[in-house]
């Protein structure tokens, strides 16, 4: 648990932008920040969510670098997605943002799980 705390990019620290939404980069920086607390948790249990999880923020990072002024915020990669017709296609930055937010949300459980004492990572899980 502790080694949370070290952290030196936190969600929490993101400041939402009025109307625009959540800044892509501190979002991107928050997500890879969380990696090497993956393989604290165990490099071998957890490989395959690291996996799925850097690839998802590889797909996001992709499309926000193709043109970082524009895609500024998450919301504006899904708007322009959704406005190209290709946010349902494999691989896009939105598909990617949705399976970062489950990852997310499972880790969430997984850790809460833990901090309320279980000791059986198989039953955390």
């Amino acid at each position: 648990q502790s080694f949370l705390l070290f952290l030196d990019t936190r969600f929490s620290d993101i400041e939402l932008r009025e109307e625009e939404g959540i800044p892509t980069e501190e979002f991107l920086e928050s997500c890879y920040a969380i990696v090497p607390v993956l393989d604290k948790l165990g490099p071998t249990v957890f490989a395959p969510v690291k996996m799925d999880f850097v690839g998802n923020i590889k797909k996001i990072n992709q499309k926000f670098i193709t043109n970082k002024e524009e895609f500024d915020t998450l919301q504006k990669i899904v708007l322009h997605e959704v406005n190209a017709g290709v946010a349902q296609v494999r691989n896009s930055a939105t598909e990617a943002l949705l399976w970062l937010k489950r990852g997310l949300k499972f880790l969430k459980g997984f850790l809460t799980e833990v901090k309320n004492g279980e000791k059986n990572i198989q039953t955390a899980l």
